[in-house]
């Protein structure tokens, strides 16, 4: 069998990168003919081209050993032409400067199909970059069960000019070198050899730790002084010490139900009734949340609503937009708010197929301004100014700072007839398009693809779509396409128009990610990084009655990590418990979640329950959401319970 040596094209860490030479250095259980000499060898069509073992029992490893120390950014694993039963699906790669000790580089798998994947290599430690002159490949799983591992083709790249390796070796050499003192000073330290302790730590001069942990062994440890360390402790959680650990704790959600005051002598119309399909947006400065439009169960909504926080008041601000001038009565639409010039714009509704004539599919586009309380027609027909066709279920998100709105998938509504035979059962989706709010022109981004290529992009309904404004990025989770519920998640560049694919949804992480559908609702805080998604009913209608639960996850943009929060796994039957239903709200779908990254509270109304047995239900339930962590002062009392209790029963005269 043939093996490949490196060679390539450039990974993704920029200019210095190149492909890194190497040879096959060593084999655990691997059969394989390879050729010593550097030059590429990719052959996808080459059945006997590839390292193969000769069982899947461990350990199953290859050695690569580099012509000479470098950066390795990335790994390229090259495949078979087709998908094969000897592919990894799960392996680690491991690196370092000698066989004995390597560091722990990567944990993934392989697709399996016939396309080439890279993958980052850890090649940094403290923000330091660290070198290797060996790369193991440890492979854990194949697609086959119990068939044997294969690997077709390496790529390393990285960088290896020894103007940039070798400080980085100085560095490595020096920081094991401190590793290895600490780890003595710690032994000694445990083992009260206070002597050779303080010997060594004057000798290389090395801090075992941070100095107040060194003070309060100190204080705790040697001399008993328990007073002291209080008074340690305190100050360190009043200099932000703990910051940090508090930051890294999970969330604790705190579900509140809003009862808001009612204005005298209008009973229950002093706040919106019973809907779904409605829209909400939040003006995080004057904490005030906008409620526009929706389904009753009946007919379509024209009702536009403002909450005060502050107040915890609804405020009816019109009764009918129409009216006055604004949008018609709709539901499944858009909207998006510029709180830097306190502007709301409105786009897309739902009609249904027996209303929908040539002038009823026209796109409307309005924007209402806050403080002088009027609407605006923007344009009759967005299709005919080159912006999006009539659309329901798409996405919309404000860039203020560019003073740009961006709307993404949606289905077009079409007219009974009015397309060919061929395609009348399909469905057409909208495309990524950007609307400048200032001159008032579209621009089509990206058209509806079904390719897979790198900045391809498939349209949607019932989706997430996120600006994050300091990365200036849009993200997308999540939706339907027909009858395909699609798990995929990427990002689009806003400034340099490109596509990140985080997820391609194929991976069966199954509890690890949300649960797809068109149930999930998502908010951004770009302060922390983050991205939440409530997922409520069940994707499959069948078994949405016996399926209903709501979860909470938190998408780490820094880590790539999803976590889920909170789970209610209490199915929401005929008659969901009076105390659950004060605690937290019931699974649902076709309801709004908006949040205010200022004060870190979401804000969730209404909704359909999915109760067969109440086909037109609706809620006007209001609820509050609040993520906590460990307070300060939390941890504070804490840690002066844990001394305190040291203190009694070390026998100290406390009580």
């Amino acid at each position: 069998m043939a093996a490949a040596a490196a060679s390539g094209p450039a990974g993704p860490a920029g200019p210095e990168s190149r492909a890194l030479g190497y040879t096959l250095h060593r084999w655990s259980s691997f059969s394989s003919t390879y050729l010593p000499e550097n030059i590429l060898v990719d052959k996808p069509n080459d059945q006997s081209s590839r390292w193969s073992s000769e069982s899947n029992y461990p350990p199953q490893y290859l050695i690569l050993k580099l012509e000479r120390p470098a950066i390795v950014q990335s790994i390229t694993f090259g495949k078979y032409e087709k998908t094969h039963v000897c592919n990894l699906k799960k392996f680690k790669v491991f690196g370092g400067m000698n066989e004995e000790n390597m560091t722990d580089l990567l944990s993934s798998g392989l697709k399996n199909d016939y396309n080439k994947e890279t993958f980052t290599l850890k090649h940094k430690i403290d923000e330091q970059m660290f070198p290797c002159r060996f790369i193991k490949i440890v492979p854990l799983l194949s697609w086959g069960p119990s068939f044997n591992f294969s690997i077709w083709y390496v790529e390393l790249n990285g960088i290896d000019d020894p103007d940039v390796v070798q400080p980085c070796l100085n560095w490595y050499s020096k920081y094991r070198e401190q590793e290895a003192i600490r780890l003595c000073l710690k032994h000694f330290r445990q083992h009260n050899y206070t002597e050779a302790f303080e010997s060594l730590q004057k000798k290389t001069k090395i801090a075992l730790e941070h100095p107040m942990l060194t003070d309060l062994h100190d204080k705790l440890v040697l001399k008993g002084d328990f007073d002291a360390c209080e008074e340690l402790i305190e100050k360190a959680v009043n200099d932000g010490l703990f910051n940090q650990y508090i930051s890294q704790q999970e969330y604790k959600p705190r579900w509140g139900q809003i009862i808001p005051k009612s204005t005298k002598g209008d009973g229950e119309d002093s706040r919106p009734g019973m809907r779904g399909g409605h829209q909400m947006v939040i003006d995080v400065q004057t904490e005030t949340v906008y409620l526009f439009g929706g389904w009753d169960g009946t007919q379509d909504l024209a009702d536009f609503w403002a909450y005060s926080v502050k107040e915890n008041q609804w405020t009816c601000i019109s009764r009918d937009t129409e009216k006055e001038n604004g949008p018609s009565a709709r539901s499944c639409h858009k909207m998006c708010i510029d709180i830097q010039r306190r502007q709301i714009y409105t786009l897309g509704r739902y009609l249904d197929s027996s209303v929908r004539n040539s002038k009823s599919l026209k796109s409307d586009f309005y924007r209402y301004d806050i403080d002088t309380n009027t609407w605006m027609l923007l344009s009759e027909d967005t299709a005919a100014d080159g912006g999006p066709k009539l659309v329901f279920d798409h996405q919309m998100c404000m860039d203020s700072e560019k003073h740009m709105i961006y709307t993404f998938g949606g289905r077009i509504l079409t007219c009974n007839g009015s397309v060919d035979d061929s395609r009348a059962s399909e469905p057409q989706f909208s495309g990524l398009f950007a609307f400048d709010c200032q001159c008032q022109t579209w621009k089509l981004l990206r058209e509806d693809s079904c390719n897979a290529g790198p900045e391809d992009i498939q349209s949607r309904i019932g989706h997430c779509m996120l600006f994050h404004s300091k990365n200036r990025c849009l993200y997308v989770f999540g939706g339907q396409r027909s009858k395909t519920y699609l798990n995929d998640f990427f990002s689009y560049d806003v400034d340099s128009d490109h596509v990140d694919i985080i997820s391609d949804g194929t991976k069966k992480d199954s509890g690890m990610v949300p649960m797809t559908g068109f149930t999930q609702r998502a908010t951004i805080d770009p302060e922390l990084n983050e991205i939440h998604v409530l997922s409520g009913l069940s994707k499959d209608k069948e078994k949405r009655e016996e399926n209903v639960r709501n979860s909470f996850w938190i998408y780490d943009i820094v880590r790539n990590s999803w976590s889920c929060v909170y789970k209610n796994d209490q199915a929401a039957k005929d008659n969901p418990s009076k105390s659950l239903q004060e605690e937290e709200p019931c699974p649902r779908f076709a309801h709004q979640l908006v949040y205010d990254e200022l004060h870190k509270v979401h804000y969730l109304f209404g909704g359909n329950p999915g109760k067969s047995c109440s086909p037109k239900m609706r809620l006007d339930d209001f609820w509050s959401l609040k993520l906590c962590r460990p307070s300060k002062e939390y941890l504070l009392r804490h840690c002066k319970y844990l001394i305190r209790k040291h203190r009694y029963n070390s026998g100290d005269g406390f009580f």
